[in-house]
């Protein structure tokens, strides 16, 4: 019987249903961690002397899910207006602005993410300005302050198409009041950025000062290349916006909801844009939702779209996002690939799968323990790992930060 947390620098998770992700699942299988990082994966682990063996017999051990798209933090549950911090709707172009300084990692949703298996999450701006901020990448528990619980500072930068922005705006009676200033905006940021480019390389060339502009410098990494372009939009034209300005200007695009993506799948296919899909359990409570349906997550993955899995929380509770997937199997997407779109497929998308997603050696020691299959709705996640140390049990709850 469990006890107290795993505190060992070395662990060896042993005897469980191993599913890797990007591997074939293990019978009575092992996971070794050594200072975080996942060591060895597999059924003939040489466990060394002095390691914590944790029994996982009987349990099914997968990699923590990875939640692409969340406000943890920057929009507090039961705090009200004091601690929501979503979005800046100041400026429409919010490019130098990042989700980083407004995230409280005492958010409850923090803890939630424990409980559904989640162990890393994508924290991003709101969908209020055409251009919402810098995202940041997080572990969900296990530092003191959110600069250590990330482990990846700068993901992408959150923009968004559709009614939001132009009801926000369009309210004030100024610009973006439609999708045309939605996309203008957008736009002229982006020119802009080209010629600050330009002006920066000459001013290097001649030795001379140069002012910079943090959000242009924000703009300019997007185009580099550095930054991935997270793109808020929902209905199938503001999908194909999407793709036009991102063609215009040659940045790395990811479709951001995408609830009525199944119209143009071919199209995204084709171009081979991802899509981050959700939330999924909500009303249709916008116009632009009118199509939403679970199936058209499958109806996209049948197209050959690469796919992740999203609730957006807190517009659905992360500790939701493994039902997600679970009904969207309902729906008939394949559940293998439901399993990738909460691990290794969002890792990929945003750039971190040099970290998370799967149980691999070189990977962060980021492990759940399941009482059974994470698709059977009656499975809880039993023990969480986060860089090797246990963070969580479903006997002692949540370990309370150092």
């Amino acid at each position: 019987m469990q006890t107290s947390f795993v505190t060992s620098s070395t662990v060896a998770i042993t005897g469980g249903y191993l599913v890797p992700i990007d591997g074939d699942p293990i019978e009575s299988g092992t996971v070794l961690i050594v200072d975080g990082v996942i060591r060895a994966v597999g059924a003939d682990v040489e466990v060394p002397e002095g390691a914590e063996i944790v029994d996982a017999a009987g349990s099914w051990v997968l990699p923590g899910f990875v939640e692409p798209h969340a406000h943890l933090g920057v929009h507090e549950e039961a705090e009200g207006p004091a601690g929501d911090d979503t979005n800046e709707m100041t400026n429409p172009n919010g490019a130098a602005l990042r989700a980083i300084d407004a995230i409280n990692i005492d958010d409850l949703g923090f803890r939630d993410a424990l409980v559904g298996g989640v162990t890393a999450a994508v924290i991003k701006p709101g969908s209020g300005n055409p251009i919402g901020g810098q995202s940041v990448a997080l572990k969900t528990w296990g530092a003191r302050t959110v600069d250590e619980q990330a482990f990846r500072t700068a993901v992408s930068v959150k923009s968004a198409l559709g009614e939001n922005p132009k009801r926000v705006y369009g309210e004030r009676k100024q610009t973006p009041a439609t999708r045309l200033g939605v996309a203008k905006v957008i736009r002229e940021a982006f020119v802009a950025a080209q010629n600050y480019a330009a002006e920066r390389a000459r001013a290097a060339t001649d030795g001379k000062p140069f002012a910079r502009d943090l959000g242009l410098e924000t703009l300019v990494a997007v185009l580099d290349g550095e930054l991935i372009w997270d793109q808020h939009t929902h209905r199938h034209d503001d999908i194909a916006t999407a793709i036009r300005l991102a063609e215009e200007f040659g940045y790395r695009l990811v479709v951001n909801h995408g609830t009525d993506g199944a119209r143009i799948a071919g199209v995204l296919a084709e171009k081979d844009i991802p899509v981050i899909f959700g939330p999924m359990l909500t009303s249709r409570s916008k116009v632009e939702l009118r199509t939403r349906d679970i199936a058209n997550l499958a109806r996209l993955a049948e197209a050959g779209v690469r796919i992740a899995i999203t609730t957006d929380h807190p517009v659905v509770p992360i500790n939701f996002l493994v039902h997600q997937a679970s009904l969207a199997v309902k729906e008939g997407l394949d559940r293998d690939l439901a399993l990738k779109a909460l691990t290794i497929n969002p890792a990929q998308f945003l750039g971190l799968d040099d970290r998370v997603g799967a149980l691999r050696e070189g990977l962060d020691g980021d492990v759940v323990i399941w009482s059974g299959d994470p698709l059977d709705v009656y499975s809880r996640a039993q023990r969480v790992f986060i860089n090797g140390r246990e963070e969580y049990s479903l006997e002692l709850g949540v370990r309370e930060r150092d």
